[in-house]
């Protein structure tokens, strides 16, 4: 994946992103591509290299470059000449996105060997309640080790222990995972998210072999607690990562990406477990950190930590290989220093070094604070994860009553993994903001469906065909919902500032385990004293809620860049509706600006 240092395309020429705007001017992010020129100085100047050639031959066949030289020429359109474009336009090469797509791949083995240890205790609790095994444990002692998906004490083994964020008992897994969340924001911010990465995996490894060989019942809880760490390390670097490498067109599918690769950890680790032995599994789970550690090793930095820790020769290389194009990375790199630059002469003219704390009184960081902790809050209550945990337990309420449990479990998991996998394409294709309020509003449709079902079916018989309704209304509920998990990460890596992003996002995975913890927790009592149809009933408030809430606080911001979406925060408007808009003369039109699209500007007629 690491070029050596000769391969690396040089910043000395002058060669302009893939079209290329004259000009773009956007009053509601006024930094959008301010730095960038035009084709047409490139053509001007002095010869180039083969190689340059060879790019500026791939950059022109480009389809958006032909169509971006038709309307800045006039061409196939209505109007002033010189229109705005209405979308960000990718800087990035083929051979750009090939590597973006490449170091992706990277996290997304590191991320999917983060689900095998969170699904593992549905391979290992089975195991150990066997008699005759030599760790033979008791349901105490397996409520440490695992988790417990089930409210019914006579139940033993519904276990779908298949989400990284959370746990439903007392799981050491489970409670180890924030303090590694805690700890990975400042190792990302004082180190680099590569490094932090890399750290990570070797307790991941490490979980893995103290599980294979364990000879006792605490070694078994070290283990788990060791792995459940490393998971906690790994969340929230991973999300920044991928967040600063991608181009804007590309971010939303390269952060929804792990999500996917979550869910293939965790079926990667039942289809083992339902042939091998715990132990076995073990060890086949030491593959995956191995792979990710040499494939991350060999990886790039973020260009954006690496700018704003005086490495500027570094940066551009990693940018330069990112971007395929080395005038995009030399004007993104630009950006990157002058944004630096301007926030140490800030310090300056205050007197000292901005901290931690006094950044969190910022507007442009209290805004995504508010958005993010309010959607993780309403997200949870919307049984995001709860559904999941306890699918068995409530199926079996809704009117099941023989309930294979390994089957609810992974047909829940292939459920997940199918609609995390449409949605990563939703968020390339469609707006977030659409994306994430459709996804409540079906949601929590559903959860009222539910509750109408089980009060219109109380006190009556059970039917045959109650348990395939109450499946089928509980898997478009998971489907629909599965918007919902992706958000957070996408928001993390998005919406906070650059200058403290890495440490912010690590605390924000703390308190979101921690919340989901304490949730999960309390949910049989709240189940004691709700019922079923009264959670679904809570589930589907919650879940109109969070569209409510993204609908009003969440920028859109598909197709911009990091630095435009840090510029809005900025603004002192908390309404997307009143976002700042900007019109030619009294008597024209006010713009209305596509779901997806920054906002037109529309320039004053001379």
């Amino acid at each position: 994946m690491k070029l050596p240092e000769s391969h690396y395309p040089t910043l000395d020429d002058e060669r302009a992103p893939p079209g290329t705007p004259s000009h773009y001017e956007d009053q509601h992010y006024p930094s959008a591509h301010e730095a960038m020129i035009t084709n047409d100085d490139y053509r001007q100047s002095a010869g180039i290299s083969p190689y340059e050639k060879k790019l500026l031959l791939e950059i022109e066949s480009k389809p958006e470059k032909r169509e971006n030289e038709a309307k800045l020429n006039g061409e196939g359109h209505e109007g002033p000449a010189n229109p705005p474009l209405s979308e960000a336009v990718s800087s990035s090469t083929m051979g750009g996105v090939f590597h973006q797509l490449l170091l992706t791949s990277a996290v997304l083995l590191l991320a999917a060997a983060c689900g095998m240890p969170i699904g593992y205790s549905a391979v290992l609790l089975p195991q150990l309640y066997d008699t005759n095994e030599s760790l033979a444990i008791d349901i105490e002692m397996g409520s440490w080790i695992g988790k417990f998906h089930t409210t019914k004490p006579t139940r033993i083994v519904s276990i779908n222990d298949s989400f990284p964020f959370g746990s439903v008992t007392a799981s050491v897994h489970s409670l180890a995972t924030p303090i590694g969340s805690f700890a990975s924001g400042p190792i990302m911010d004082r180190w680099g998210r590569r490094p932090a990465l890399l750290l990570a995996i070797i307790p991941l490894f490490a979980g893995w072999v103290l599980l294979a060989t364990a000879s006792s019942h605490v070694l078994l809880l070290l283990g788990r607690m060791v792995a459940g760490v490393s998971v906690g390390l790994i969340a929230a670097p991973a999300q920044v990562l991928l967040a600063e490498i991608a181009e804007p067109r590309l971010r939303g599918l390269l952060i929804g990406a792990p999500f996917v690769a979550y869910s293939l950890g965790i079926l990667l680790v039942y289809a083992l477990g339902s042939q091998l032995h715990w132990r076995a599994v073990a060890w086949g789970g030491t593959v995956l950190p191995a792979l990710s550690f040499v494939a991350l090793y060999f990886a790039p930095e973020s260009p954006t930590w690496l700018a704003r820790n005086s490495q500027q020769d570094r940066a551009s290389k990693a940018l330069t290989w990112l971007r395929g194009c080395p005038i995009a990375a030399k004007k993104e790199l630009q950006k990157l220093t002058e944004r630096f630059e301007q926030e140490q002469e800030q310090e300056r003219l205050d007197g000292s070094p901005q901290s931690f704390w006094h950044s969190l009184k910022e507007i442009a960081l209290i805004k995504p604070l508010v958005i993010i902790n309010g959607f993780h809050a309403l997200q949870i209550l919307s049984g995001t994860y709860l559904v999941v945990f306890y699918a068995v337990d409530l199926i079996s309420d809704l009117g099941g009553s023989d309930i294979n449990t390994i089957q609810a479990a992974v047909l829940t998991a292939i459920v997940r993994l199918a609609f995390t996998f449409l949605y990563c394409f939703l968020l390339l294709l469609m707006p977030r903001r659409s994306m994430v309020c459709i996804s409540g509003l079906i949601s929590g449709a559903s959860c009222i469906a539910i509750a109408i079902f089980m009060y219109v079916r109380s006190g009556e018989a059970s039917a045959p065909y109650d348990t395939y309704i109450a499946a089928t209304l509980i898997l478009i509920y998971i489907g629909s919902n599965t918007g919902f998990l992706t958000m957070p990460g996408i928001m993390i890596g998005e919406l906070l500032p650059a200058k403290i992003r890495g440490q912010i996002a690590g605390y924000l995975f703390t308190v979101f385990n921690l919340l989901l913890f304490g949730v999960a927790k309390g949910f049989p009592f709240a189940k004691a004293v709700l019922k079923t149809q009264g959670l679904f009933v809570m589930f589907g408030v919650a879940s109109f809620g969070a569209s409510l809430l993204m609908y009003l606080l969440l920028p859109e911001t598909k197709g911009r860049t990091l630095h435009d979406i840090e510029d809005y925060f900025g603004q002192r408007n908390w309404l997307w509706m009143n976002r700042q808009r900007k019109e030619t003369t009294p008597n024209a039109p006010r713009s209305e600006d596509a779901e997806g699209q920054p906002l037109k500007a529309i320039v004053p007629s001379t």
